[in-house]
């Protein structure tokens, strides 16, 4: 059997389902808040009409559960029969984005891990040095030099008894930075964020990726809000543009497409603007 016709399978087993019960497209539609449009593309196996990657695969998953078919098996089913080189661009390059970000993660991680090592080792080096060899003025607390002993290098010393034994703080001591009227070190910027607010005025799947890491893939119902934040990036997919609402640093974002359209866009600090109303 030809790829093309095992493509069809997954597809041709929905519809069958969803007729076996007597069910229509706009039923399911309605029940899954998926478009008619995508519904339509999955029973013709049309991945050009479809968003790819982990959005398609929640596509299947919400249909099959409704058409009474095993949502795991189906997906199974699906990838089974589609190897990737067979792949339309548009699906292929959601699947190559979803790598690169897996991968941009891990080299994120690696040189957090790095930077931590690289500050971690001077500091423990420094308090291991000064540890053994204190500054001159620094008293070594240890019962070698405490009064009447005369510590490891000379004799006894006999305390005088019209002096107190408290010992005054050396003084080449540095001075407070306040007393030396020193202002103290500014305050580190903080670092610019990405924020976000989503919202749906219909039932609307909606998949989130923040700075590389899935967040949540849903069905986010009338009303429902989330609050997002990154520090590089925020990419979102939606299954129905008509009726996704966002702000983008507290300003008004712009519509993402036109009711029932499937649309995926990546936020970032340097294209913010082109997203916001004026």
């Amino acid at each position: 059997m030809s790829q093309g016709s095992q493509a069809r399978t997954v597809g041709a087993r929905l519809r069958e389902a969803r007729e076996k019960r007597g069910v229509s497209l706009a039923q399911i539609a309605n029940a899954t808040r998926i478009s008619v449009m995508s519904l339509e593309a999955l029973e013709r196996s049309d991945l050009s009409r479809l968003p790819g990657g982990i959005f398609t695969r929640s596509f299947i998953r919400a249909y099959a559960e409704e058409v009474g078919l095993d949502p795991d098996r189906t997906i199974q089913d699906f990838i089974a029969e589609l190897p990737a080189e067979a792949w339309p661009s548009s699906a292929a390059g959601a699947a190559a984005v979803e790598d690169g970000e897996a991968l941009e993660s891990d080299r994120k991680a690696f040189a957090t891990a790095m930077k931590l090592i690289l500050v971690s080792v001077p500091i423990i080096g420094a308090m291991i040095y000064f540890g053994m060899h204190p500054l001159p003025g620094m008293r070594r607390p240890a019962v070698s030099d405490a009064p009447g002993s005369g510590g490891a290098d000379g004799p006894p010393r006999i305390p005088n008894p019209q002096t107190t034994t408290a010992v005054a703080p050396p003084t080449d001591a540095p001075a407070p930075a306040a007393a030396m009227g020193t202002a103290p070190p500014a305050a580190v910027p903080a670092t610019a964020m990405l924020t976000m607010e989503i919202t749906t005025k219909a039932d609307c799947w909606v998949s989130v990726t923040v700075d590389g890491e899935p967040l949540f893939s849903t069905l986010m119902h009338q009303g429902d809000t989330r609050r997002l934040s990154g520090r590089d990036e925020i990419s979102v997919s939606v299954g129905d543009a008509g009726a996704f609402r966002y702000t983008l640093n507290g300003k008004p974002g712009r519509p993402l497409g036109a009711p029932g359209e499937v649309v995926s866009r990546r936020f970032t600090l340097a294209n913010s603007s082109d997203y916001v109303s004026p």
